[in-house]
């Protein structure tokens, strides 16, 4: 996104979950299936680092670090509104957690003063993030050899009626959510011959999509 583009997304971000924020973890644990599954996949080591982009609230680092203690934590978010909770909730983590409000389409390991990351997730970003090819290939960019990207997104409920499907994404565009269709396909072509290796499930009938991204 370009400058402009990049603080009207912020705005927006701002509005929709300058309320919302205070609820947000309370009501999104019902239909955000799958964020835990990729999180207790991450099999991070003592001394790893792991960044999220699109932090929100931080629920997501809390419960990373509470299965892995020694890992160093990073969040970065576009919205200011949802940092200002995520501060609040991991203040009293025993470590230290950095977090930085960065346009997730165009950052860069150096905002963070580190050279990469061990393991980088997105979990339901995409589906908000207008530039979400160019989020998903910063974030590839950013990791370290051996290091991998985890994402937890909507599906396209493929094993499940399809007046539910009909109704969520009705319900979704409420929040300016548009789950990617193409979210497979793309990242299949995007690491094409280059060095890495995709593994791609469906979760709760196609509810919810996780993908792997390991850098070989």
């Amino acid at each position: 996104m370009t400058s402009a583009a990049t603080k009207d997304h912020s705005r927006l971000m701002d509005q929709v979950y300058r309320h919302q924020r205070h609820i947000y973890d309370a009501t999104r644990k019902y239909y955000l299936l799958g964020r835990d599954r990729m999180i207790y996949g991450l099999d991070l080591s003592e001394g790893q680092s792991l960044l999220e982009v699109g932090c929100g609230t931080g629920r997501n680092l809390a419960v990373v670090a509470d299965h892995y203690p020694q890992t160093r934590l990073f969040g970065l978010d576009i919205s200011s509104e949802m940092l200002s909770t995520a501060r609040r909730k991991l203040a009293n983590l025993p470590g230290d957690v950095t977090l930085r409000e960065l346009d997730a389409s165009r950052f860069v390991p150096s905002d963070f003063d580190e050279p990469g990351f061990d393991r980088i997730m997105i979990s339901y970003a995409l589906s908000m993030i207008p530039d979400w090819q160019k989020t998903i290939a910063a974030s590839l960019a950013a990791l370290k050899p051996g290091g991998s990207l985890h994402i937890a997104d909507f599906g396209q409920q493929e094993g499940l009626p399809r007046w539910f499907g009909h109704a969520l994404r009705t319900w979704l565009r409420q929040f300016h959510v548009t789950p990617r269709a193409d979210l497979e396909s793309s990242l299949r072509s995007m690491i094409e011959g280059a060095p890495y290796r995709l593994e791609f499930s469906r979760h709760a009938l196609g509810y919810a999509w996780l993908a792997v991204i390991t850098r070989l």
